[in-house]
């Protein structure tokens, strides 16, 4: 009789989790590790996992709309708001290397007491983006950046200042997109891969090695019911962009949640776009755990974030909800941009032949 070996066996191949890949780059690019920071993203992925199967079941649970409170955002917390919140503070707070996190959700950062020297990192994140959006059953995520500790600072000494840290200094951020199914994508500075989680046995699972961002796209994605608001050159540059001037005309797909409407210029290619209005002369978006991670994962996978005039993450934070434009894409819309922004400083060997001619 002949015996079915793994090699010979039909079913499906070797499957690489979350935390198996983790572990594989620290090996190759940090070999002295402790596997402090695998334990961390566990802590990330368990939460996420609990706020997915909220999210599933929204329509079944007493989860969908108003909890009946204010964030300090001023926008109205949903209740999926309050539970995805609850559920990273729990799931961070027990591991004995975080120092400190700062929410959305929170006025001020939490500082978790007893760590005894030990927390060496601070975690910032928004628990679920475009929360508003449950309740019509439009993709939702979570975004998150991970820090360090500022070296000779204790988690006690300032944590607000141990969270205002430019975005270079991000040891890794990723999302989460709750969507016909869930995925995670995260980058640690030596690419950017995706996990899609697989319900049957609970586990994040390697779906999307290495995602490269397409050098240009078709789509471009900004909420155009602002656009008498946006500034001059915003509007030229999307003008631009629809009448062709990049080669094809671009076409509008605008979903309202960030984590859905970067992922699929990451995939697709393309431009997002939230400028600075009327309404928000300094942009919508937070800079600290919205557009400070979009921006490390777009540039890992050959993109380019700005907030117009500045790389996202080189600007300086001087306040954890401090809000910022964002305009993050593919190295052709990019260039383009920077074009109509800064033309003296947009080199014509750099851009695209439909602009450079």
């Amino acid at each position: 009789m002949k015996t079915t070996t793994l090699a010979d066996s039909k079913a499906d191949p070797m499957i690489v989790t979350v935390q198996q890949h983790i572990l594989r780059e620290q090996r190759e690019h940090s070999p002295h590790a402790t596997g402090s920071f695998s334990w961390l993203l566990s802590g990330i992925t368990l939460a996420t996992k609990m706020t997915e199967a909220r999210v599933r079941r929204a329509g079944l649970l007493d989860v969908i709309g108003s909890a009946g409170g204010i964030n300090v955002q001023g926008e109205v917390q949903q209740k999926l708001d309050v539970y995805a919140d609850q559920a990273l503070v729990h799931c961070l707070g027990v591991r004995e290397n975080v120092a400190i996190i700062a929410s959305e959700e929170s006025e001020e950062a939490i500082t978790f007491d007893g760590r005894d020297g030990k927390g060496k990192y601070v975690v910032v994140f928004d628990p679920l983006d475009g929360s508003s959006n449950i309740d019509v059953n439009v993709s939702v995520g979570t975004i998150f950046s991970i820090l360090e500790l500022p070296e000779g600072m204790k988690c006690t000494d300032d944590p607000t200042r141990a969270c205002l840290q430019a975005g270079v200094r991000q040891l890794a951020a990723g999302y989460v997109v709750y969507g016909s199914s869930t995925i995670m994508v995260y980058t640690t500075g030596h690419g950017v891969h995706g996990f899609t989680l697989d319900p049957s046995f609970g586990a994040y699972v390697l779906s999307h090695e290495n995602i490269r961002m397409p050098e240009q796209g078709c789509y471009y994605s900004s909420n155009d019911a602002y656009w008498d608001t946006f500034p001059d050159v915003y509007r030229d540059y999307l003008s631009h962009l629809r009448n062709g001037g990049m080669g094809r005309r671009y076409a509008l797909r605008y979903i309202g949640s960030l984590v859905a409407d970067f992922h699929r210029t990451l995939l697709r290619g393309g431009v997002f776009l939230y400028p600075p209005t009327d309404k928000n002369p300094d942009g919508k978006l937070r800079l600290l755990y919205e557009a400070n991670p979009v921006a490390f994962i777009a540039e890992q996978a050959g993109g380019f974030a700005t907030a117009g005039t500045q790389r996202v993450m080189e600007i300086q934070p001087t306040e954890i909800h401090q809000r910022t434009p964002l305009i993050v894409g593919g190295k052709s819309e990019m260039e383009a941009f920077q074009h109509f922004v800064q033309p003296s400083k947009a080199p014509a060997s750099e851009l695209p032949a439909s602009i450079a001619g």
